[in-house]
């Protein structure tokens, strides 16, 4: 389009003016073409440079956002540690908190146990003390029943030989075992001379030990009370029980025991020390027993 302009003007050129004119004018023609060409050519050439710098300024914003972004997911961790060194430092407070609480209940545990244990070390002491002094008591009253059982089989040494008392010391207890047939006729609840005569000897010993009571036992073997005997003493329970009052009353009346001393029971035939399949065993059954035992203390 330009070139086709330009020829124009040389044609009108040339009609106007001489040939020296138009040959100048043409080469200033021509010049101003090249250089229109050279000028285009450079805006060519500055639109690619022109190109050539949006891409790059486009590639820069590009890389400029993703900087940004990156800054700010920097400066989001950045915050994130800082919430996490935060609840973190919160956390370790806490718990150092709990844990002094907790040192603190374990002193006082300690503490606690440590007077825990300085009591049970007093109450156990204590205890030895106790236990000390009920094994000397014990030992006391041992003592004094194998001195109070030497000093009966010493003074009752011929009635035992004669067979009509024995002398037991079992488990702590003291007993003087009278068969039936020395006190007693058969059925009879009255105490015979004899019988009378052993239990003298008896009391004399037993008025040698005031701080002991004399349980008298009544005892029977299976053998049921004969018909004739039945409207007295219904029971062996009767018989058992009559015959340990009359021992009683011996030891009060004519030993000249006290009364507080004495306890009569009657049990029958239901503690039995020997078989009652045999006469001998039954023999051995019917029998006054005679327990040193402790007197019953006042309420």
């Amino acid at each position: 389009m330009q070139k086709l302009i330009s020829f124009s003007m040389l044609v009108l050129l040339a009609g106007c003016v001489s040939q020296g004119t138009f040959d100048l004018k043409a080469n200033e023609a021509a010049q101003l073409a090249q250089s229109l060409d050279e000028a285009n050519t450079r805006v060519s050439s500055l639109e690619g440079q022109q190109q050539e710098l949006e891409k790059e300024r486009s590639e820069l914003n590009a890389k400029l956002i993703n900087l940004l972004k990156k800054n700010s997911d920097l400066q989001q961790t950045l915050l994130n540690d800082r919430a996490d060194k935060d609840r973190q430092k919160l956390t370790f407070s806490s718990r150092n908190a709990q844990m002094q609480q907790q040192l603190e209940d374990l002193n006082q545990n300690n503490n606690q146990l440590l007077a825990s244990i300085e009591q049970l070390q007093q109450e156990n002491s204590g205890l030895k003390e106790q236990i000390e002094a009920e094994r000397k008591a014990r030992e006391e009253k041992l003592a004094n029943l194998k001195s109070t059982y030497d000093q009966l089989v010493g003074a009752l040494e011929n009635e035992i030989k004669r067979g009509e008392l024995t002398i037991t010391n079992l488990k702590g207890k003291l007993s003087v075992n009278l068969p039936n047939k020395i006190l007693f006729d058969s059925g009879k609840t009255e105490v015979r001379d004899e019988g009378k005569k052993v239990l003298r000897s008896l009391g004399d010993i037993m008025s040698k030990f005031p701080d002991k009571a004399l349980l008298v036992e009544g005892h029977t073997d299976n053998v049921q009370i004969s018909p004739r005997l039945k409207q007295i003493y219904p029971s062996n329970w009767e018989l058992s029980t009559a015959r340990a009052n009359s021992v009683v009353h011996v030891l009060q009346d004519e030993v000249g025991l006290p009364g507080e001393r004495l306890i009569a029971a009657g049990y029958s035939e239901y503690r039995p020390i020997s078989e009652n399949e045999t006469d001998a065993g039954k023999a051995f059954n019917r029998r006054i027993q005679i327990q040193l035992v402790p007197m019953p203390q006042d309420e």
